[in-house]
């Protein structure tokens, strides 16, 4: 598969890498667990100093001969899991030597260790130790029990018809979640770690007998060669892994909403689970999966249609509109007619700045306005984003520096980016319009052409894991435009995306409406 020299620098960069540290991992020795349990307890306070919240108890049990050690930190388990599984157990009066240690644990999942790396790390992830006298190994019990919130609604993406659930910062809820939508067999995960300082563990979900193989291996090779110390959410990890990072448009789609996830993995896509991160990652996807939207499928299809048209259109306007303006002030005031060019010229009239710098004051305003109502408190922000446009438009306006026709292009502008639904494509679109609005001072309408046809190449060259990225109109997939401007009935949609290259293409019979006599 086609990855545009992405996974070659990788691997010659993991190569001399490996080169540099192989003869440092020959040389250092696996530190082995001790069967003296006093040189286990050592060894544990070398490795963990200037740890408060480390615990180490030390007791006699009834069931075994010799003393047994439980290690843990405090901030990261569930003590009623200890106290209730682990501790109440091994204390209990029982005749020694009948029963295995394994069966009075009454906790998920059991592990036995043998060196002091995998210790370290089981302890470091909320695992509770074992050490027992006279045994040159120790179990990990699964106790896991750090803070956590509830699951709310998705904050970026409010949903009027859909579930009101979004994602936390628990890898495994997070599961949990997607496979309450898809409770199928089918539906696999394989784990990777990466990082070298607190392994983050990433979670690849995917239906196996949908999922294209070249695909899915080609994210798993991008995972693996990752070298960095950690990873603490999914925007560290799209920048990544992505085909292209000079690019201003997101290259794989970060979602916050389990029903958007689990749609993705119907179409055929990847979805990756980030640990400690409340959105996941899905990949590949097109341009157009960044204008839809859950409620899009859960409202009639003609509604759906218009909206899904609006949001196209506001991604013009949001584009170009500042630049259009600039271009007919600046070099094409023909196209003006005759009575709207008399009322420009008056609203003009008092203006000292030429028409890009007035512009460019008021879009900056603007984001500063944006920004500040994203920072503050939510109450204080909401205040300070009405009152602050409607103050600072209304005062540079009496003031002579812009034009009422300017406050009335960036209103338009700003309505439009909140228009699209995706967060990382309309930042990708306030950036852009910027770029236009010089090539409009510079050049006029032909500036803009020229920037249009150049964003329609850069387009046309993207790829999100090997797929064209602008698909399917960049090769034409005349099957996928029942769902690209338009979202025809869902009776009609009955095969799976072709820009995802799913195995099994079929995703539904025929469901259209019988006639009366059929």
């Amino acid at each position: 598969m086609k990855s545009r020299g992405w996974l070659k620098r990788k691997r010659a960069a993991a190569a001399n890498r490996n080169s540099h540290s192989a003869g440092l991992s020959r040389s250092r020795k696996a530190r082995e667990i001790s069967t003296s349990l006093e040189d286990n307890i050592a060894e544990l306070h070398r490795i963990f100093t200037f740890t408060p919240d480390l615990v180490i108890r030390d007791f006699e049990s009834h069931f075994i001969e010799g003393r047994i050690a439980l290690v843990y930190l405090t901030g990261l388990v569930d003590k009623n899991s200890i106290n209730n599984n682990v501790l109440r157990p091994l204390l209990a009066p029982t005749e020694r030597g009948h029963t295995s240690i394994l069966d009075l644990l009454s906790v998920g999942k059991v592990t036995t260790l043998i060196d002091f790396d995998d210790v370290e790390e089981a302890i470091l992830q909320g695992s509770s130790l074992l050490f027992i006298e006279g045994r040159a190994e120790a179990l990990s019990v699964e106790t896991h029990g750090w803070p956590q919130r509830a699951i709310e609604d998705p904050q970026l993406e409010a949903s009027l018809k859909g579930a009101h659930q979004g994602f936390v910062e628990t890898g495994i809820q997070n599961i949990a979640l997607i496979r309450r939508y898809i409770p199928n067999r089918e539906l696999k995960i394989k784990e990777v770690k990466v990082g070298k300082r607190g392994a983050c563990k990433l979670s690849i979900l995917f239906i196996s007998d949908v999922i294209n193989p070249e695909i899915l291996q080609e994210l798993e090779d991008r995972v693996k060669l990752l070298d960095i110390d950690n990873i603490l959410n999914t925007g560290e990890l799209a920048e990544l892994i992505e085909d292209n990072p000079y690019s201003p448009f997101p290259q794989l789609l970060t979602t916050e909403r389990p029903d958007s996830a689990a749609s993705h993995l119907l179409q055929g896509k990847i979805v990756i689970v980030v640990d400690r991160s409340p959105s996941v990652l899905v990949g590949p996807v097109t341009f157009a999966s960044f204008f839809q939207n859950v409620d899009d499928y859960s409202t009639r299809w003609l509604v759906a249609t218009f909206i899904r048209l609006l949001r196209f259109l506001a991604f013009l306007v949001a584009t170009f509109l500042p630049a259009i303006y600039i271009a007919v002030i600046s070099y094409n005031y023909e196209v003006i007619p005759l009575d709207l060019i008399l009322s420009v010229g008056e609203s003009r009239e008092r203006v000292p700045f030429p028409p890009l710098l007035e512009a460019m004051m008021m879009e900056l305003t603007l984001e500063m306005l944006r920004e500040a109502g994203v920072r503050l408190p939510a109450p204080i922000g909401q205040t300070v984003g009405i009152v602050g446009g409607i103050v600072i438009g209304q005062a540079v306006v009496q003031a002579g520096i812009v034009s009422n026709i300017m406050v009335i292009v960036v209103a338009f502008t700003a309505i439009s980016s909140f228009i699209i639904p995706n967060y990382d494509m309309a930042a990708a679109v306030r950036l852009i319009r910027f770029l236009m609005m010089i090539m409009a001072s510079m050049f006029g309408f032909i500036g803009i052409i020229i920037g249009l046809m150049t964003l329609i190449g850069h387009l046309i060259s993207l790829e999100s894991l090997g797929i064209p990225y602008g698909s399917p109109l960049a090769p034409v997939r005349f099957k996928d435009w029942k769902d690209l401007f338009l979202r025809v009935p869902l009776w009609k949609m009955m095969n799976r995306p072709v820009s995802a290259r799913a195995i099994q293409a079929k995703r539904q019979g025929d469901n259209r409406p019988k006639e009366e006599g059929e």
